[in-house]
């Protein structure tokens, strides 16, 4: 067990999000809903976890911060896809509707944002309420409800203009974050780890793109024991050796077993134990900086109390 070397009287943390992201939707009976991000607002601000936040508007990112993880004529193509009314179908999953760029441009702000306060504004703990997600974006395409890549902007950010020499992103989706893996692939200074359930949706990760990734697929209908044990034996000795300054966590909440999108088992106790074990090593390697942006999570229920259970391990009030 790591000495916590902060206290929560002694720590600032930080809650980001904007209005934007509750007009941002892909049509009726979306799983990846505007409700997504009130309920996870609504369930901190009834617990008294935002009392102990500072809230705070995530600023638009700029077209400079968005490309050093995206291909400038991606961003282009995709601004000029934004329809004025109704929906434009980007891929068979992802639809943009006249709100949906205000809402992708403050998503990547906000990791920007976090990253700005936790490098250099006296911060410790930041969690980002955002949508649309971001894991899945690729350096040249929008894919599976993301447009960019929030956390590979952050990550590039920290790197590129605050002079950090080793992050490390932290990935518990259920889903593979192929574009975190296609953007940051063979990046010496990033080292990413994950876990995902085999053989689900992007059919990806089970063959890693760099010698950077510690990919740990996941059997479907394992619970989380099976979690519990990659992290144990698979991340912790990775990011251990590799002393990150800083770590990002994509925080997806769908491999919960009341979770539709998939057919792991993991219950609400599982999500405030992975938590645990990141505070603990950020703690030790990192003075205890850590940024986390909320990914996929598409029971409403389950998604609030899980997002609880992780800020309440971020803030060190489990």
């Amino acid at each position: 067990m790591t000495v916590r070397s902060v206290t929560l009287s002694a720590m600032k943390a930080a809650y980001i999000s904007h209005p934007s992201f509750l007009r941002h939707d892909m049509g009726e009976g979306h799983p990846e809903c505007p409700q997504r991000v009130s309920v996870i607002a609504d369930r901190l601000l009834s617990r008294g976890l935002l009392d102990v936040m500072d809230s705070i508007d995530a600023p638009a990112a700029t077209r400079e911060q968005i490309m050093r993880a995206h291909d400038a004529l991606y961003v282009a193509e995709l601004i000029d896809k934004a329809p004025s009314t109704g929906h434009v179908q980007i891929d068979p999953d992802t639809s943009m509707n006249p709100h949906t760029l205000e809402a992708a441009f403050h998503a990547a702000g906000a990791a920007v944002a976090a990253t700005d306060l936790v490098v250099q504004g006296g911060y410790t703990r930041v969690f980002c309420n955002v949508r649309p997600p971001g894991h899945h974006a690729q350096r040249r395409a929008a894919m599976g409800f993301c447009f960019f890549d929030n956390v590979a902007v952050g990550i590039r950010h920290a790197l590129d203009v605050h002079g950090l020499q080793r992050v490390a992103l932290i990935d518990f989706d259920v889903h593979h974050g192929n574009g975190s893996e296609d953007i940051l692939a063979n990046d010496e200074r990033v080292l990413m780890v994950s876990t995902f359930q085999a053989r689900l949706y992007p059919y990806s990760g089970e063959q890693p793109l760099g010698t950077n990734m510690c990919n740990v697929p996941l059997a479907p209908y394992s619970d989380g024991s099976a979690m519990r044990d990659a992290v144990s034996q698979r991340w912790l000795p990775a990011l251990r050796a590799f002393k990150p300054q800083l770590i990002f966590i994509s925080a997806g909440f769908d491999a919960h077993r009341d979770d539709e999108m998939s057919q792991l088992l993991w219950a609400d106790s599982d999500y405030a134990w992975v938590t645990r074990q990141i505070v603990e090593l950020a703690d030790e390697v990192c003075e205890g900086r850590i940024v986390s942006m909320l990914e996929g999570g598409y029971n409403l229920p389950a998604l609030a109390r899980s997002v609880e259970l992780h800020v309440r391990e971020l803030l060190y009030l489990n």
